[in-house]
Protein backbone atom coordinates (compact mmCIF):
# COMPACT_ATOMS: atom_id res chain seq x y z
CA UNK A 1 0.00 0.00 0.00
CA UNK A 2 1.50 3.66 -1.33
CA UNK A 3 1.63 5.69 1.64
CA UNK A 4 1.21 9.23 1.14
CA UNK A 5 1.77 12.77 3.78
CA UNK A 6 -1.62 14.47 3.79
CA UNK A 7 -1.47 17.82 2.03
CA UNK A 8 -1.50 20.61 3.83
CA UNK A 9 -2.43 24.58 2.93
CA UNK A 10 -5.36 26.67 3.82
CA UNK A 11 -6.05 24.54 7.22
CA UNK A 12 -2.87 25.77 7.93
CA UNK A 13 -3.47 29.53 7.20
CA UNK A 14 -6.22 29.09 9.67
CA UNK A 15 -4.02 27.71 11.96
CA UNK A 16 -1.62 30.73 11.50
CA UNK A 17 -4.63 32.97 11.73
CA UNK A 18 -5.81 31.91 15.35
CA UNK A 19 -2.27 31.73 16.67
CA UNK A 20 -1.96 35.15 17.01
CA UNK A 21 -1.19 37.62 19.89
CA UNK A 22 -4.37 37.01 21.44
CA UNK A 23 -4.20 33.72 21.51
CA UNK A 24 -0.72 33.73 22.98
CA UNK A 25 -1.89 36.87 25.43
CA UNK A 26 -5.25 35.14 26.43
CA UNK A 27 -3.57 31.75 26.72
CA UNK A 28 -0.68 33.12 29.08
CA UNK A 29 -2.89 34.87 31.19
CA UNK A 30 -5.47 32.11 32.03
CA UNK A 31 -2.61 30.03 32.59
CA UNK A 32 -1.08 32.97 34.97
CA UNK A 33 -4.33 33.66 36.55
CA UNK A 34 -6.02 30.37 36.98
CA UNK A 35 -4.20 27.53 36.47
CA UNK A 36 -4.62 24.10 34.13
CA UNK A 37 -8.39 25.06 35.13
CA UNK A 38 -9.31 26.69 31.86
CA UNK A 39 -7.23 23.99 29.33
CA UNK A 40 -11.16 22.25 28.89
CA UNK A 41 -12.17 25.52 27.40
CA UNK A 42 -9.08 25.25 24.53
CA UNK A 43 -10.21 21.78 24.03
CA UNK A 44 -13.92 22.46 23.28
CA UNK A 45 -12.96 25.92 21.65
CA UNK A 46 -10.28 23.33 19.07
CA UNK A 47 -13.18 20.90 18.64
CA UNK A 48 -15.54 23.11 17.92
CA UNK A 49 -13.10 24.90 15.16
CA UNK A 50 -12.68 21.83 13.56
CA UNK A 51 -16.36 21.33 13.55
CA UNK A 52 -16.92 24.79 11.90
CA UNK A 53 -13.87 25.34 9.08
CA UNK A 54 -14.59 21.76 7.98
CA UNK A 55 -17.97 23.29 6.81
CA UNK A 56 -16.09 26.14 5.14
CA UNK A 57 -13.50 24.09 3.63
CA UNK A 58 -16.56 21.63 2.05
CA UNK A 59 -18.26 24.87 1.08
CA UNK A 60 -14.95 26.21 -0.50
CA UNK A 61 -13.33 23.04 -2.40
CA UNK A 62 -16.30 21.24 -3.08
CA UNK A 63 -19.03 23.93 -3.67
CA UNK A 64 -16.38 25.82 -5.52
CA UNK A 65 -17.79 28.93 -3.67
CA UNK A 66 -16.63 31.25 -0.94
CA UNK A 67 -18.79 32.39 2.51
CA UNK A 68 -19.10 35.30 1.24
CA UNK A 69 -20.13 34.59 -2.29
CA UNK A 70 -22.41 31.54 -1.02
CA UNK A 71 -24.28 34.53 1.50
CA UNK A 72 -25.25 36.68 -1.27
CA UNK A 73 -25.99 33.73 -3.71
CA UNK A 74 -28.76 32.37 -0.69
CA UNK A 75 -31.20 35.23 -1.21
CA UNK A 76 -32.69 37.15 -4.29
CA UNK A 77 -33.91 39.73 -2.16
CA UNK A 78 -31.29 43.20 -3.07
CA UNK A 79 -32.36 44.45 -0.10
CA UNK A 80 -31.51 41.46 2.43
CA UNK A 81 -28.16 41.27 0.30
CA UNK A 82 -27.10 44.85 1.17
CA UNK A 83 -28.39 44.36 4.81
CA UNK A 84 -26.12 40.66 4.96
CA UNK A 85 -23.17 42.30 3.16
CA UNK A 86 -23.37 45.03 5.15
CA UNK A 87 -23.19 43.16 8.85
CA UNK A 88 -20.19 40.87 7.57
CA UNK A 89 -18.00 44.20 6.14
CA UNK A 90 -18.90 46.11 9.07
CA UNK A 91 -17.98 43.31 11.44
CA UNK A 92 -15.08 41.75 9.36
CA UNK A 93 -13.67 45.37 8.52
CA UNK A 94 -13.75 46.89 12.08
CA UNK A 95 -12.68 43.50 13.81
CA UNK A 96 -10.12 42.67 11.77
CA UNK A 97 -8.46 46.71 11.82
CA UNK A 98 -8.30 46.31 15.23
CA UNK A 99 -6.97 42.58 15.19
CA UNK A 100 -4.37 44.08 12.73
CA UNK A 101 -3.33 46.58 15.67
CA UNK A 102 -2.82 43.82 17.86
CA UNK A 103 -1.06 41.36 15.38
CA UNK A 104 1.51 44.08 15.17
CA UNK A 105 2.02 44.80 18.63
CA UNK A 106 2.32 41.24 19.57
CA UNK A 107 4.98 40.29 16.82
CA UNK A 108 6.75 43.77 18.09
CA UNK A 109 6.60 42.75 21.75
CA UNK A 110 8.00 38.85 20.65
CA UNK A 111 10.61 40.59 18.96
CA UNK A 112 11.99 43.08 21.86
CA UNK A 113 11.71 40.17 23.97
CA UNK A 114 14.88 39.37 21.68
CA UNK A 115 16.93 42.08 22.10
CA UNK A 116 19.06 41.85 25.06
CA UNK A 117 17.55 44.79 27.30
CA UNK A 118 17.91 47.24 24.41
CA UNK A 119 15.47 46.48 21.50
CA UNK A 120 14.81 50.01 19.26
CA UNK A 121 11.28 51.54 19.89
CA UNK A 122 8.08 49.59 19.57
CA UNK A 123 6.83 51.73 16.54
CA UNK A 124 10.41 51.04 14.23
CA UNK A 125 9.70 47.32 14.84
CA UNK A 126 5.94 47.48 13.85
CA UNK A 127 6.69 49.65 11.06
CA UNK A 128 9.34 46.89 9.72
CA UNK A 129 6.60 44.08 10.31
CA UNK A 130 4.12 46.18 8.56
CA UNK A 131 6.75 46.75 5.35
CA UNK A 132 7.46 43.18 5.59
CA UNK A 133 3.46 42.23 5.45
CA UNK A 134 2.97 44.47 2.71
CA UNK A 135 5.47 43.43 0.64
CA UNK A 136 3.69 39.35 1.26
CA UNK A 137 0.55 40.68 0.27
CA UNK A 138 1.20 43.03 -2.57
CA UNK A 139 4.02 40.65 -4.23
CA UNK A 140 3.26 36.99 -3.11
CA UNK A 141 0.92 34.38 -4.99
CA UNK A 142 -1.01 32.44 -2.83
CA UNK A 143 1.10 29.39 -2.65
CA UNK A 144 3.84 31.80 -1.64
CA UNK A 145 1.97 32.69 0.99
CA UNK A 146 0.65 29.60 2.28
CA UNK A 147 4.45 27.94 2.65
CA UNK A 148 5.68 30.98 4.26
CA UNK A 149 2.75 30.80 6.79
CA UNK A 150 3.02 26.87 7.17
CA UNK A 151 6.44 27.92 7.99
CA UNK A 152 5.78 29.80 10.26
CA UNK A 153 3.11 27.99 12.04
CA UNK A 154 6.09 24.92 12.63
CA UNK A 155 8.29 27.47 13.87
CA UNK A 156 6.30 29.19 16.25
CA UNK A 157 4.46 25.47 17.24
CA UNK A 158 8.31 24.12 18.02
CA UNK A 159 9.38 27.29 19.86
CA UNK A 160 5.95 26.71 22.16
CA UNK A 161 6.34 23.07 22.34
CA UNK A 162 10.00 22.71 23.63
CA UNK A 163 9.49 25.65 26.07
CA UNK A 164 6.27 23.76 27.48
CA UNK A 165 8.94 20.55 28.37
CA UNK A 166 11.43 22.40 29.87
CA UNK A 167 8.92 24.38 32.45
CA UNK A 168 7.68 20.59 33.50
CA UNK A 169 3.92 21.12 33.56
CA UNK A 170 1.93 19.02 35.93
CA UNK A 171 -0.08 16.56 34.24
CA UNK A 172 -2.11 15.65 37.21
CA UNK A 173 -3.11 19.11 37.48
CA UNK A 174 -3.32 18.94 33.19
CA UNK A 175 -6.04 16.17 33.40
CA UNK A 176 -7.78 18.01 36.28
CA UNK A 177 -8.52 20.70 34.03
CA UNK A 178 -9.79 18.78 31.05
CA UNK A 179 -13.25 18.95 33.37
CA UNK A 180 -14.93 21.81 32.85
CA UNK A 181 -15.52 24.49 35.48
CA UNK A 182 -15.65 28.33 35.48
CA UNK A 183 -13.18 29.66 38.67
CA UNK A 184 -14.34 32.95 40.04
CA UNK A 185 -13.70 35.74 37.79
CA UNK A 186 -12.57 33.42 34.66
CA UNK A 187 -15.59 34.00 32.50
CA UNK A 188 -14.26 36.39 30.11
CA UNK A 189 -11.06 34.65 30.25
CA UNK A 190 -13.30 31.80 29.09
CA UNK A 191 -14.55 34.08 26.77
CA UNK A 192 -11.51 35.12 25.12
CA UNK A 193 -10.10 31.46 24.89
CA UNK A 194 -12.84 30.47 23.04
CA UNK A 195 -13.39 33.09 20.83
CA UNK A 196 -9.32 33.69 20.13
CA UNK A 197 -9.23 30.06 18.85
CA UNK A 198 -13.08 30.09 16.83
CA UNK A 199 -12.61 33.12 15.00
CA UNK A 200 -14.94 34.45 12.76
CA UNK A 201 -12.71 36.18 9.97
CA UNK A 202 -10.92 32.43 9.44
CA UNK A 203 -14.42 30.94 8.26
CA UNK A 204 -14.44 33.32 5.63
CA UNK A 205 -10.82 32.66 4.95
CA UNK A 206 -11.02 29.23 5.11
CA UNK A 207 -13.72 28.83 2.28
CA UNK A 208 -11.66 31.30 0.17
CA UNK A 209 -8.41 29.69 0.33
CA UNK A 210 -9.64 26.46 0.07
CA UNK A 211 -11.49 27.10 -3.30
CA UNK A 212 -8.41 28.37 -4.75
CA UNK A 213 -6.09 25.64 -3.09
CA UNK A 214 -8.57 21.99 -3.93
CA UNK A 215 -8.91 22.11 -7.50
CA UNK A 216 -11.84 19.73 -7.92
CA UNK A 217 -14.27 17.90 -5.69
CA UNK A 218 -12.49 14.81 -5.41
CA UNK A 219 -9.84 17.09 -2.98
CA UNK A 220 -12.59 17.26 -0.36
CA UNK A 221 -11.22 14.32 1.81
CA UNK A 222 -7.77 15.92 1.25
CA UNK A 223 -9.15 19.26 2.30
CA UNK A 224 -11.00 17.64 5.33
CA UNK A 225 -7.54 15.91 6.48
CA UNK A 226 -6.03 18.98 6.23
CA UNK A 227 -8.35 20.93 8.68
CA UNK A 228 -8.32 18.38 11.17
CA UNK A 229 -4.62 17.79 11.63
CA UNK A 230 -3.71 21.88 10.89
CA UNK A 231 -6.33 23.05 13.82
CA UNK A 232 -5.69 20.13 15.98
CA UNK A 233 -1.94 21.08 15.76
CA UNK A 234 -3.13 24.98 16.41
CA UNK A 235 -5.10 23.61 19.37
CA UNK A 236 -2.20 22.01 20.44
CA UNK A 237 0.12 24.77 20.56
CA UNK A 238 -2.27 26.85 22.53
CA UNK A 239 -2.90 24.77 25.31
CA UNK A 240 1.02 24.28 25.01
CA UNK A 241 1.20 28.15 26.30
CA UNK A 242 -1.08 27.86 28.68
CA UNK A 243 0.30 24.75 30.52
CA UNK A 244 3.59 26.59 30.49
CA UNK A 245 2.34 30.26 31.94
CA UNK A 246 0.30 27.44 34.51
CA UNK A 247 3.70 25.93 35.29
CA UNK A 248 5.81 28.95 36.07
CA UNK A 249 3.31 31.93 36.69
CA UNK A 250 0.58 30.44 39.10
CA UNK A 251 0.25 31.41 42.55
CA UNK A 252 3.66 33.28 42.33
CA UNK A 253 2.01 36.70 42.52
CA UNK A 254 3.95 38.17 39.43
CA UNK A 255 2.63 40.69 37.50
CA UNK A 256 2.14 39.76 34.14
CA UNK A 257 0.56 41.92 31.18
CA UNK A 258 1.56 40.07 27.82
CA UNK A 259 3.62 36.90 26.62
CA UNK A 260 6.55 39.11 26.56
CA UNK A 261 6.62 39.03 30.52
CA UNK A 262 5.89 34.93 30.38
CA UNK A 263 9.32 35.13 28.46
CA UNK A 264 11.39 37.46 30.77
CA UNK A 265 9.86 35.70 33.79
CA UNK A 266 11.19 32.30 32.65
CA UNK A 267 14.73 33.56 31.85
CA UNK A 268 15.97 33.47 35.34
CA UNK A 269 15.19 30.11 36.06
CA UNK A 270 15.45 28.28 32.76
CA UNK A 271 17.96 30.50 30.89
CA UNK A 272 18.31 32.90 28.08
CA UNK A 273 16.73 30.22 25.59
CA UNK A 274 13.52 30.25 27.76
CA UNK A 275 13.01 33.52 26.67
CA UNK A 276 13.87 33.53 23.08
CA UNK A 277 11.80 30.67 22.52
CA UNK A 278 8.90 32.44 23.85
CA UNK A 279 9.97 35.46 21.40
CA UNK A 280 10.47 33.72 18.40
CA UNK A 281 6.76 32.29 19.26
CA UNK A 282 5.42 35.29 20.18
CA UNK A 283 7.05 37.42 17.06
CA UNK A 284 5.49 34.34 14.78
CA UNK A 285 2.15 34.03 16.10
CA UNK A 286 2.28 38.22 15.15
CA UNK A 287 3.64 37.57 11.92
CA UNK A 288 1.64 34.88 10.85
CA UNK A 289 -1.57 37.06 12.13
CA UNK A 290 -0.90 40.63 10.25
CA UNK A 291 -0.80 38.48 7.21
CA UNK A 292 -4.32 36.28 7.47
CA UNK A 293 -6.28 39.61 9.21
CA UNK A 294 -5.75 41.44 6.03
CA UNK A 295 -6.28 38.56 3.81
CA UNK A 296 -9.00 37.33 5.45
CA UNK A 297 -11.14 40.64 4.68
CA UNK A 298 -10.11 41.28 1.26
CA UNK A 299 -11.24 37.43 0.00
CA UNK A 300 -14.83 38.66 2.00
CA UNK A 301 -14.18 42.17 0.11
CA UNK A 302 -13.76 40.63 -3.39
CA UNK A 303 -16.72 38.21 -2.62
CA UNK A 304 -19.69 40.40 -1.64
CA UNK A 305 -18.12 42.95 -4.70
CA UNK A 306 -17.69 40.75 -7.67
CA UNK A 307 -15.79 41.47 -10.61
CA UNK A 308 -15.24 39.74 -14.02
CA UNK A 309 -12.11 41.27 -14.51
CA UNK A 310 -9.36 39.69 -12.99
CA UNK A 311 -6.89 42.37 -12.75
CA UNK A 312 -9.86 44.80 -11.18
CA UNK A 313 -10.12 41.71 -8.66
CA UNK A 314 -6.66 41.92 -7.60
CA UNK A 315 -6.39 45.49 -7.34
CA UNK A 316 -9.41 45.34 -5.03
CA UNK A 317 -7.87 42.62 -2.98
CA UNK A 318 -4.88 44.35 -2.57
CA UNK A 319 -6.47 47.53 -1.78
CA UNK A 320 -8.48 46.33 0.97
CA UNK A 321 -5.95 44.20 2.58
CA UNK A 322 -3.09 47.20 2.66
CA UNK A 323 -5.94 49.14 3.86
CA UNK A 324 -6.47 46.86 7.01
CA UNK A 325 -2.67 46.53 7.30
CA UNK A 326 -2.37 50.35 7.41
CA UNK A 327 -5.17 50.90 9.82
CA UNK A 328 -3.75 48.09 12.21
CA UNK A 329 0.25 50.42 11.65
CA UNK A 330 -1.60 53.71 12.89
CA UNK A 331 -3.60 52.57 15.64
CA UNK A 332 -0.35 51.29 17.15
CA UNK A 333 1.89 54.02 15.99
CA UNK A 334 -0.39 56.18 18.05
CA UNK A 335 0.07 54.88 21.35
CA UNK A 336 -3.19 52.21 22.35
CA UNK A 337 -1.73 49.97 24.45
CA UNK A 338 -1.64 46.28 23.35
CA UNK A 339 -2.98 44.25 25.84
CA UNK A 340 -6.27 46.46 26.13
CA UNK A 341 -6.65 46.28 22.51
CA UNK A 342 -6.01 42.79 22.33
CA UNK A 343 -8.46 41.45 25.16
CA UNK A 344 -11.15 43.76 23.93
CA UNK A 345 -10.99 42.35 20.49
CA UNK A 346 -11.02 38.37 21.73
CA UNK A 347 -13.98 39.08 24.39
CA UNK A 348 -15.51 40.46 21.37
CA UNK A 349 -14.91 38.20 19.09
CA UNK A 350 -16.36 35.49 21.62
CA UNK A 351 -19.51 37.11 21.77
CA UNK A 352 -20.10 38.15 18.04
CA UNK A 353 -19.25 34.47 17.15
CA UNK A 354 -22.85 32.76 17.26
CA UNK A 355 -24.01 35.14 14.53
CA UNK A 356 -21.29 34.31 12.42
CA UNK A 357 -21.36 30.58 13.12
CA UNK A 358 -25.50 30.81 12.43
CA UNK A 359 -25.04 32.46 9.05
CA UNK A 360 -22.85 29.35 8.00
CA UNK A 361 -25.19 27.11 9.39
CA UNK A 362 -27.86 28.42 7.13
CA UNK A 363 -25.81 28.23 4.18
CA UNK A 364 -24.68 24.52 4.86
CA UNK A 365 -28.27 23.79 4.97
CA UNK A 366 -28.98 25.22 1.22
CA UNK A 367 -28.72 22.23 -1.04
CA UNK A 368 -30.49 24.05 -4.02
CA UNK A 369 -26.87 25.87 -3.61
CA UNK A 370 -24.44 22.92 -2.57
CA UNK A 371 -26.22 19.60 -3.41
CA UNK A 372 -24.37 16.82 -2.08
CA UNK A 373 -21.79 19.39 -0.09
CA UNK A 374 -24.78 20.71 2.39
CA UNK A 375 -24.22 19.89 5.54
CA UNK A 376 -25.43 16.30 6.96
CA UNK A 377 -27.64 15.39 10.01
CA UNK A 378 -24.51 14.71 12.08
CA UNK A 379 -22.79 18.07 10.65
CA UNK A 380 -25.89 19.94 11.75
CA UNK A 381 -25.87 18.55 15.36
CA UNK A 382 -22.27 19.03 15.95
CA UNK A 383 -22.83 22.53 14.35
CA UNK A 384 -26.10 23.45 16.62
CA UNK A 385 -24.15 22.21 19.60
CA UNK A 386 -21.50 24.41 18.95
CA UNK A 387 -23.84 27.32 18.26
CA UNK A 388 -25.95 26.79 21.74
CA UNK A 389 -22.61 27.36 23.65
CA UNK A 390 -21.14 29.63 22.07
CA UNK A 391 -24.39 32.09 22.32
CA UNK A 392 -24.86 30.50 25.94
CA UNK A 393 -21.33 31.80 26.88
CA UNK A 394 -21.92 34.95 24.88
CA UNK A 395 -25.38 35.91 26.26
CA UNK A 396 -23.92 35.16 29.97
CA UNK A 397 -20.70 37.48 29.43
CA UNK A 398 -23.54 40.01 28.16
CA UNK A 399 -25.13 40.06 31.30
CA UNK A 400 -22.26 39.52 33.65
CA UNK A 401 -20.92 42.79 32.05
CA UNK A 402 -24.43 44.15 33.36
CA UNK A 403 -24.05 43.03 36.30
CA UNK A 404 -27.41 41.36 35.66
CA UNK A 405 -25.57 38.24 36.39
CA UNK A 406 -23.39 37.23 39.56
Amino acid sequence: MKFSLPKIGPGALVAAAFIGPGTVTACTLAGANFGYALIWALVFATIATIILQDMSARLGAGARLGLGEALMQSTSNPALKIVLATLVLAALAIGNAAYEAGNLAGGALGMEALFNGSPPDRRILVLSLTVFSACLLLYGKYKTLERILVGLVILMSLAFLITAIMVRPDFTAILQGLIPSIPNNGLLTTIALIGTTIVPYNLFLHAAAARQRWQSSEDIQAARTDTYISIGLGGLVSILILTTAAATMFGSGTSISNAADLAMSLEPSFGEAAKYLIGIGLFAAGLTSSITAPMATAYVVTELWPQTDEQKKQLIFKVTALTILAIGTIFNVLGIKPISLILIAQTANGLLLPIIAAFLLYIMNKKALLGQYANSIASNLAGSLVLLITLGLGLRGIAKAFSLWP
